[in-house]
Parts: C-alpha cells; structure tokens; sequence
C-alpha cells in the first residue's frame, strides 16, 4: 500500500510533538499549524481527539483490569461466605454459621465489589461512546438505548455535518439535519420574544413560559411533555466584560465549560468533535457532549444528557449556541433529562462588553428529590438560566481582575504574575472540590450508618498516578443539612477568620494570620488568601491554608486546602501551579427555596433573609501509601470530626440548639489527622 510520504512526515511530526506535549498552549498550536499548513483550530481539534482517543484506550485496558479484579473478588467473596457458612465451634464441633454479622473486612469487601461494578459500567458506556464497541462486563444486558452505542451512530454525525456544510440532501441525515437547524431556528424565537410566550410571574418580578402557547408555535423537535417528566424553563440576560468570541470559547470548550461551570456541571467530555467550524472559528462548530448537571451535593441526583451543540454565526453579528438531545430520533426508556433547544445568544456592545440572553429548557424525570432541596430545585433555581449567567458574571469578573493591569495589587507584594498564578490554582481547587462533592457516577459515596448519620456520607480512594493530589489513601466525608440563617449570615460567619476557631476542629482552638491576598471579584468578599498558624513553630510552620472565598446572587463557597511552603514560594513566584497536589476541603452554601420578601427570581445569597442549605466536606489523607488499607480508627476520627464541626457551626449560628458537640482534644484517634493540617 502506498503512504504519501508527505502526509506520513505531517502525522509522524504531530505524533512526535503529542507525545511530548499532549496539552499544547495557543502559541504553540499556531507554530504546529504553520508547519502542517493547519489553521489552529483545527490543530486544536485534532489534539482533543487524540487525547479522547488515548483516554478511550487507557479506559479500555483499565475495565480488563477491573474486570479481572471484580471476578477474583467475586469468587473470594463466595469462598468467604462458604467457609462463613460452615463454621464450627472448634470445642464441641456444634456447627455455628455466620449469617448475620459480617466483619468489618467484609463489609469493606462488599463495598468494594459496588463500587468496581459501578466503574466497570461506567468505563464500558463511555467506551462505547466513544469507540462504537460495545465492551461485554458480567452485568451486560440487552437495552433499549442500543442504537445510541451503535458503531453507526457516530458515522452518522460525521456524515451528517459533512453533507450539510456542502450542501447535500443526505435523506439517511435529513432528521438528525432538521433536528439541529430546527433546534437554532427555536432558540433565537424563545430567546427573544415576549408574550404570550413569556408571561408574568404571579409576583410579577420574573417571566415564565407558558407551555400551552409553547407547544402551539413550536412542534417540530419534540412534541408533548413525556408523562413522568416535569417542564423547567427560565431565561436571563446580563452584561458581561468580556467579547462575544470569548464567550463562545468557553461553551464550545468542553474542558474549559466543565471547569468554569463546575458548580452547575460534575462531568462533561466530547462524545465526538463532529465539526471543527469554518474559517478557523467556531461558526458552523458541532459537538456530541456527554456531560452531568448537579447540585454541589451528595444527597441530590445528578442529571446525566447527551445532546448536541451546535454554535452558529448570525447575519447580524449575534453568535448563538443551541443544546438539543437526540434522543427523540431513538427507541429508549433510560433518559431522565432531556435537553429541549436551550443555550444563550451572545452580541459584542460597543463599549467592549457582550450581552447575553441565557435560555435554559428542560424536561426531567419527576420525584426523586431530597426533601431539604426540593423547593430549591422545582423552582427551577437550582439549574436554571439564572445559576449559570451569575457563574458566568463571576468568572468574567474575575479575568478582569486577573489580567487588568489597571488593577492595584494587593496585600502582601503580591504582583501581577503571582496573582494570576494563585487565581489559577484556586480555580482548580473550587473546581475540585465542586465536582469531589456531587453525587456524579465517578463519585461511590457510601451512607454513614447510626443515628443522626442519615445525611452523612463518605467515600475511599486511592491516589497513584494524578500527581495533582497528594499520593495515597484518600478519605472524603461529606454532609448536607438546612439552617434557619440567612445564606450571607452563614458565608459571613465562615469566611471570618476570627471565628474560625470555633468550628475547625484542626486549628486545636488556635488562630490563623492572613500572609497575603488578592481580590477575585467585583466585591470585596471576593477573594483567595494564604493563612497561616499564628506562632506556628519551625515544624508546623511547613504547611500553610490557600482558600478562596466566592458568592455571587446564587451560591457561596469558601473552599480552602493545606499547602506546604515548598508550593507556596512556586505560586508566589509565578510558576506554574497546574501541578501542585491539592486536597480541598469546604463548604456550598446555597439558598433553601424561592420564597422572599418579593424577590419573585428566589433568595440571593447575598440577603439577609431566608433559609439557607449548607453542604461540608472534608477530604483527608489517610495514608500517604497507595497499598495501604482504611483503619477504623482514622475513619472514627474522621467521621467524629465532621460531626463536631458540623455540631459547632450549628451552634454558634443557632445558639438555642443544642448539638451533641464531641471534645475532639481528648480522643487520641484525633490527633492522627493533625498531619492533615
């Protein structure tokens, strides 16, 4: 067979340059370019799917692995239960079986098991995805979503965009064509008209849609509500500063889109890149995306969709982005969120800025919901258009604050270069913690049994090849409850550090000193700081807090992680800190309903009125190593100190409770988590 042997040169040079640096920046994907005679999107494009291609293989060879395992440790299993069964008193030979209690070894097996089952699925469904074969497990059934694991399925997409962008009448295409087309064509419509479409609230501070009116004027991609499935729709506009392009950036940016919004998504990756766009930019840009949506806790479901997004360049500037699922054009009963077109119309202004109009439309499967967060998330503000352009504000803010020279720096000499060093690592640690404290497929979590523990939930795992946390047996223990204070009152309370003695536990009742910060925000409470021990001696003085306090109308977090010195001074001199190991800790506040004192949109977070719904989790290195097994000791330790922190913020915002608090300095399994700190 013959190879051109230029094109073999082009691919041997990019597979050279992969292997030496799978993540390229923008320069040197223009230089790549250059030399391939490649715009740099499209250079862009091509590494994405060579990083999803080698993630699939990795996948692949890792579910053989576990496969194996899961199958050593199922006949373990039935050997332990044989012998458990026939167990005799060694005395008088009385058989004695063991069917009731089981060791705590053996319930750790148990768990285990679970939890490989659930990770041999999930590495199978995002392998077939991915590769179009279906990967067999022990498990493996026969389901109704075949067709969407098919091989032909992503042929289709590639074809499909292939013949529309010359211009065919593929008729094999045409449903998956009208679909995407009649998905744009709605999103412009609903983004921007009025009534009857859009009516007043009964409150009359918002909009809703009226579905009668809906359904009458736009039919064509989905029709009636499924039964079993509830309406959410919302829409908003804001001014944000920054252009449109950057907007679409970050929407068309998988990777980028999951770390900005990790507050609204758990998990995103690209199915496929179907089409890379025309001219070097994003118009006319297709992606299939698999992504979760989730409430920054464990106690909430998330919401799994496959969709297509599609980005498209209007006559009259307006970029727009449209989610459509296509799960309508298969035979499957296992959907339980479907994407109706929702997306957002972006349009630069004259003054530098870009308004957008936010449109989020979804059926979801009804019930299900925790008690605590139900009236926040049928109102539609858990997930609505109003979450997600508050994100958006926030970051764009934030970049202004980070890169605007104009800016002064602030406490501390903190210069221009550190302070974008120290934004980026706090952003991986909100990022982190947002997605470590979901109740997402990646995340096992186990119920901590006992009594008041129904809310309590914790999950092992162990570290040995992500260099960006620390190596070892890692233990994350993660709670969610209600507060009768106000979400400001409770972030205010949190964030000060002259308080903060009273409710971690680590600090052993001492106080913490800021060395220096930045602020991230247009406000004040906006901000990253590192702290330190006040009259820390030479060995505990190694390891310092970074934490990064955010609020914006929707939801707090103060998220904060040890790092030690050696760290410290790269972020401070600007280096690059994508990897520093870090282990974050912290707390999401949310606010507990839509009920207010008129505030027809729900509670801001930043009121002092209502209810607020506060989710702590701790994440700890029990043993720095990997073979290493999870004592009881450390785990009562651990689970003691999440209910006397929890025990102690209650107190201290609700001083007429009384919380069974734990004296944590005279517990000796204790002081083993003081290396944490």
């Amino acid at each position: 067979m013959y190879i051109d042997n230029k094109h073999y040169k082009h691919f041997a040079l990019t597979m050279l340059f992969f292997k030496e640096c799978p993540h390229p920046d923008d320069t040197q994907r223009t230089e790549l370019g250059h030399r391939l005679g490649m715009e740099p999107l499209q250079v862009k494009f091509w590494f994405q799917n060579k990083r999803t291609q080698m993630k699939t293989q990795y996948e692949h060879t890792e579910n053989n692995k576990l496969r194996a395992e899961n199958e050593k440790l199922q006949a373990e299993n039935l050997r332990f239960k044989e012998v458990l069964d026939n167990a005799y008193c060694l005395h008088c030979g009385v058989p004695t079986p063991v069917t009731k209690s089981f060791s705590p070894e053996h319930e750790q097996l148990r768990l285990e098991n679970s939890r490989l089952r659930k990770e041999i699925d999930h590495i199978s469904s995002v392998s077939t995805k991915s590769v179009g074969k279906t990967i067999p497990t022990s498990m493996e059934t026969t389901s109704s979503t075949s067709h969407l694991h098919s091989g032909n399925f992503k042929a289709i997409y590639e074809d499909l965009w292939s013949s529309l962008n010359n211009g065919g009448q593929n008729e094999r295409h045409r449903p998956v064509v009208d679909i995407a087309m009649s998905a744009m064509e709605e999103l412009m419509r609903v983004a921007q008209l009025g009534e009857p479409l859009w009516v007043p609230s009964i409150d009359r501070n918002s909009f809703v849609l009226n579905e009668d009116e809906y359904f009458r004027s736009f039919s064509r991609i989905f029709r009636q509500k499924t039964n079993g499935f509830k309406f959410e729709a919302s829409r908003e506009s804001v001014f944000v500063p920054t252009r449109a392009a950057n907007v679409v950036e970050i929407l068309m940016d998988t990777e980028q889109w999951l770390n900005i919004f990790s507050g609204v998504v758990s998990r995103a990756t690209n199915v496929q890149v179907i089409s890379a766009g025309l001219g070097g930019t994003y118009n006319e840009a297709a992606l299939l995306v698999n992504a979760e949506f989730q409430v920054p806790s464990p106690l909430v479901q998330t919401r799994e969709s496959i969709f297509l997004r599609y980005c498209k360049q209007h006559y009259d500037g307006i970029w727009a982005v449209v989610d459509v699922s296509l799960d309508n054009l298969l035979v499957t009963s296992s959907v339980t969120c479907r994407r109706r077109p929702s997306g957002c119309l972006i349009q630069d202004t004259p003054d530098g800025h870009s308004k957008v109009i936010w449109l989020e439309h979804v059926e979801v499967a009804d019930g299900g919901i925790h008690s605590i967060y139900k009236p926040l998330i049928t109102s539609g503000l858990a997930f609505g258009a109003r979450r997600w352009v508050a994100i958006l504000e926030g970051y764009c803010e934030r970049l202004v604050r980070t890169y605007s020279i104009g800016v002064p720096t602030e406490n501390g000499g903190v210069n221009q270069v550190c302070k974008r060093s120290m934004i980026k690592l706090a952003e991986r640690m909100v990022t982190r913690f947002c997605c470590g404290v979901s109740s997402s497929i990646v995340n096992t979590w186990t119920n901590l049994s006992g009594n008041g523990n129904e809310n309590v939930k914790f999950m092992t795992r162990t570290n040995v090849d992500d260099p960006t946390m620390p190596f070892g047996v890692l233990l994350t223990i993660a709670t969610s409850f209600w507060l009768p204070v106000p979400p400001k009152r409770v972030f205010d309370f949190l964030c000060d550090n002259n308080t903060r003695k009273e409710w971690d536990m680590l600090l052993n009742g001492g106080d913490i000193e800021e060395m220096a910060h930045i602020v991230s925000g247009r406000e004040e409470f906006n901000r990253v700081k590192l702290c330190q021990l006040k009259g820390s001696d030479s060995s505990s003085s190694q390891t310092m807090i970074m934490q990064e306090s955010r609020s914006d109308p929707t939801a707090s977090y103060i998220v904060y992680a040890p790092i030690d010195v050696v760290c410290v001074n790269k972020v401070l001199g600007g280096e690059d800190p994508s990897n520093i190991p870090l282990l974050p800790s912290g707390f999401a506040i949310l606010p507990d309903g839509p009920t207010g004192r008129g505030l027809g949109r729900g509670m801001s977070v930043q009121t002092d009125t209502g209810g607020s719904l506060l989710t702590i989790a701790l994440q700890i290195l029990i043993d720095s190593t990997p073979s290493s097994n999870l004592s009881i000791e450390s785990f009562s330790a651990a689970s003691k100190l999440m209910r006397s922190s929890s025990d102690k913020i209650k107190l201290a915002l609700i001083p007429r409770i009384k919380c069974n608090v734990q004296v944590m300095e005279n517990d000796e399994s204790w002081w083993e988590l003081k290396e944490y700190f």
